[in-house]
């Protein structure tokens, strides 16, 4: 893994955008957050026109002081490409560098994120802009990284330009080689889609009902991740020519139809990623649910990125847009909550945004640490005590998180199921379950994701992996994950195992799950989508879930280990598990909704890992890194956790056990 840059101790930083505020404000701002301990900012993303106001008429003297101010007053800058926002004046001129919708209509000048990646045009004023702030301010000592562009495929992460359309045809054919393998592969012949010539072939376009060719749309979304990624690319390449040794090169992810593990591996230094819990409590938001705490579960993914990262914009205010997004304000202790969620699941770094909330524009209700008024508050308070809290733990940064289980994901499955609706919503079950079920039973996961250089140790770290609905699957996978469980690692496979090729189609005469046979033991007989009944399924000591999908199963070599309670499959085997070689596969033709998640993981013995040390409620998360252990209080009350063994209590420095109460929102760390 590519891993040039690490941070050396856990500390904090802020967004922060000088072309807002008149130049008096500058010093005064900068002296306030060193008050605070934060000494890192991030800056430059959407000011294109400041250091460019007309085309090829460059300017660089409004940053050049910034600077220069942070130069003096010791503060570290993190400079952001400001491609996520084309100037008026070059999208005036050159409209082919805006993205259009799917009937062709120009997305025009006004919010961000409205260019393409392809378009030539934008492609060389890009890489010119990023040349010339490079020159200008690789020089300056208080630059410690570079950003590129702003969340990339956030808002929209489809293109249809012209542009999109001339690369995705060359990339077919760079692919396929030949019509005739591209019609093959990605089965034209269904409704007389056959392509006869390279120019028929557009991105996708407006058609009845929106029906596509889930096949052709499925490499469509490797195209968009392609080409995502040679934007990233070219702009890294430019930096690392004037960026110093020192410096690191990151963006802010985690957004969809994008390889976000090959683009931190094979582009960038470090992972930063944007953490706002409070989406959890929009105005529109649904009730119930594992609301903040969800982000635990996001958190996991980037860490699958990244073991270690930072959190380029975390939560500080309420959150909304004037022309939508509403939710309220964090209560007291939830931006503690949420920072101590990111350093808690893997983050070194804990940058807010943003420092005072703006004055102008659409998000003038997505507020900062201070109001508009400017006056200290109590979310800068709260800031204070917990850059105190984190200096106590800076270490951290040297310890893993601990998970004793994986879940395993790829790419073409996650793009499949966003096409495929069967797929989709079997998915959504699974995933949401599973993790709710790790945090009812304080039982951490990490995600893995099976790459080309995933190898079987990298499997062996983990005593189980559940691979839930591995739909796709590769004759490659299937023999990592076969040596995984020949070397005595257990593995779960849930519905709808192996029953599509590569490109989302249905081999004739494969047999479910595919080319997972051999490993489960198992054939599908007969299966069936679920809309909207439950039923149930007995394992002989308790009841589990099978909601979504059902299949039943016929045993070879696997044992049967709970058959269906109900409905037209009563009787027949859902649930078994095969010895093979020193592991364990298991198969469930159902989904793993929370019931049965737990059943799972008790079964496995991978419930409560830290109960030698602590009894909490459901309502506490608990996590691991290194000898640090952390409880986190997602209740509006208070909640009471047992240590059963002497644990430091890092913020009073002393020994401590028996009962503790956590306050609403309330964290604590102590030392094993």
């Amino acid at each position: 893994m590519r891993e040039k840059f690490r941070y050396q101790r856990a500390e904090l930083g802020v967004c922060y955008y000088p072309e807002h505020w008149d130049k008096t404000l500058w010093e005064e701002d900068l002296r306030r957050m060193a008050e605070v301990s934060i000494h890192t900012i991030r800056i430059g993303e959407f000011a294109w026109t400041k250091m460019e106001p007309q085309e090829g008429k460059f300017n660089f003297s409004f940053f050049e002081d910034f600077l220069s101010l942070c130069d003096a007053m010791k503060m570290k800058v993190i400079f952001g490409t400001p491609t996520a926002t084309p100037p008026a004046w070059l999208t005036d001129k050159y409209p082919e560098v805006l993205n259009a919708r799917i009937d062709g209509v120009l997305l025009h000048h006004g919010a961000r994120r409205h260019y393409n990646y392809n378009s030539p045009v934008y492609r060389k004023f890009c890489a010119r802009i990023v040349e010339k702030i490079a020159k200008a301010y690789a020089k300056h000592p208080c630059i410690v990284g570079w950003q590129i562009d702003n969340e990339l495929n956030c808002e929209v992460n489809e293109f249809y330009s012209k542009s999109d359309t001339l690369a995705f045809r060359s990339y077919l054919e760079g692919k396929f080689g030949s019509l005739k393998a591209l019609n093959e592969a990605l089965g034209t012949t269904f409704w007389n889609q056959t392509y006869t010539d390279w120019k028929q072939i557009f991105v996708p376009r407006t058609t009845i009902r929106d029906t596509q060719n889930p096949h052709f749309l499925l490499e469509y979304k490797r195209f968009v991740s392609q080409s995502t990624l040679s934007f990233v690319k070219m702009q890294a390449d430019i930096l690392r020519k004037y960026a110093k040794p020192t410096h690191f090169i990151t963006t802010n992810g985690l957004f969809g139809d994008m390889d976000n593990h090959e683009m931190a591996e094979e582009i960038l230094d470090t992972y930063h990623y944007d953490s706002y819990p409070n989406f959890a409590y929009m105005a529109d938001a649904p009730e119930g649910g594992m609301k903040d705490r969800q982000w635990v579960r996001y958190l996991r993914e980037v860490r699958s990125v990244r073991p270690h990262f930072g959190i380029m914009e975390q939560q500080t205010g309420a959150n909304g847009w004037n022309c939508g997004m509403q939710a309220s304000a964090p209560k007291p202790g939830q931006i503690s909550l949420w920072s101590m969620q990111s350093v808690a699941n893997g983050a070194d770094y804990i940058g807010y945004f943003r420092w005072r909330t703006s004055p102008m524009g659409t998000e003038i209700y997505w507020h900062g640490i201070l109001d508009q008024d400017n006056r200290d508050n109590r979310k800068l308070s709260e800031i204070k005590q917990f850059s105190k809290r984190l200096n106590r733990i800076s270490d951290v940064v040297n310890e893993d998180v601990a998970a004793d289980y994986a879940v395993l994901r790829d790419y073409d499955n996650i793009f499949d199921a966003e096409l495929d609706v069967w797929h989709g919503r079997i998915d959504s079950i699974s995933q949401q379950g599973i993790f709710e079920a790790s945090e009812a039973l304080h039982a951490p996961y990490d995600y893995v994701y099976l790459r080309e250089k995933t190898t079987v140790e990298d499997l062996l770290r983990y005593q189980a992996l559940i691979y839930p609905h591995a739909a796709i699957l590769t004759q490659e996978r299937v023999d990592l994950l076969t040596e995984y469980v020949k070397r005595g690692g257990t593995l779960v496979l849930g519905c709808r195992t192996g029953y599509k090729d590569i490109y989302g189609k249905l081999p004739v005469g494969r047999v479910t799950p595919g080319l997972m046979n051999e490993l489960t033991g198992v054939t599908v007989k007969e299966f069936t989508f679920v809309n909207p009944d439950k039923v149930k399924a007995d394992t002989g000591f308790q009841k589990i879930d099978c909601e979504g999908f059902r299949e039943s199963l016929e045993c070879s070599t696997a044992k049967p280990l709970a058959r269906y309670d109900g409905d037209s499959m009563k009787g027949e085997v859902c649930f078994a598990e095969n010895q093979f070689y020193s592991g364990k596969v298991y198969y469930y033709g159902s989904t793993f909704t929370k019931n049965t998640a737990m059943a799972l993981l008790n079964m496995l013995h991978l419930s409560e890992p830290f109960c030698e040390y602590v009894s909490a409620p459901e309502a506490v998360e608990l996590e691991r890194r290194g000898d640090y252990l952390f409880a986190l209080n997602y209740s509006a009350q208070e909640k009471t956790v047992v240590w059963k063994k002497f644990v430091t209590d890092v913020d009073k420095n002393i020994k401590t056990v028996g009962e503790m109460t956590l306050p609403p929102y309330g964290t604590k760390v102590v030392i094993l």
